[in-house]
């Protein structure tokens, strides 16, 4: 007994000094870290390096009535996604938004919601990379990864608020269930996603996007 317990106290001194020689990354090491991650996950997102102009990714999901009969409980019959990013001149950084589009399975009546992003890295692993979104005056949020194709991504949420025809004294949230945590939504065209938005001026910017891949 006297030995196992001497064998344990060495034990835990070894791990002591050992972690004592050990280096982590601090604060300003794990900045540049979340700077450069960002980088390359916005060049992945949005297809280029961004600049000064505008850029958005446009993802789009219709569930056909194969996937639907595989979830039963999945209340969304149909998503899409716009990100963008911009860089005001009076903010002096870089914005990232989202605007979102629902339809739920069995009702004709569309959903939209909108807010601001920014990037989110995991700090235990260092190399997860995602926006994260939220929805004004406590209006949940959600979470974008990107696909290793770059071809999809998908959306996580746990609640986010949504309104009906714009409308803000008609609105809801949708909340996760047990069919509705995950959303894998396919990249296409920016001309998918033009009725996620309402500004005439934007919207001429987003029709000569459009024709970019």
């Amino acid at each position: 007994m006297k030995r196992a317990l001497s064998t344990m106290v060495l034990a835990a001194a070894t791990l002591v000094a050992a972690l004592g020689t050990m280096t982590f990354p601090g604060r300003a090491e794990f900045d540049a870290l979340k700077e450069a991650k960002g980088e390359e996950f916005d060049k992945r997102l949005f297809g280029k390096p961004i600049g000064q102009d505008k850029a958005y990714a446009c993802f789009v999901r219709r569930y056909d009535a194969e996937h639907l009969a595989r979830y039963p409980l999945q209340k969304v019959g149909a998503m899409k996604l716009l990100v963008s990013v911009e860089y005001p001149p009076e903010d002096k950084t870089w914005r990232y938004s989202f605007r979102l589009g629902v339809k739920y399975r069995g009702r004709s009546v569309d959903y939209d919601s909108a807010g601001d992003c920014g990037h989110v890295i995991g700090e235990e692993t260092g190399d997860e990379m995602r926006l994260g979104c939220g929805v004004d005056c406590d209006g949940g949020g959600l979470g974008v990864t990107l696909a290793s194709d770059d071809k999809s991504a998908t959306v996580e949420l746990e609640r986010i608020r949504i309104w009906q025809h714009r409308d803000d004294a008609m609105h809801e949230s949708l909340v996760s269930g047990d069919d509705d945590k995950a959303f894998r939504l396919d990249r296409t065209g920016l001309r998918d996603c033009m009725s996620l938005v309402t500004d005439r001026k934007e919207l001429a910017a987003i029709r000569r996007k459009g024709r970019m891949p």
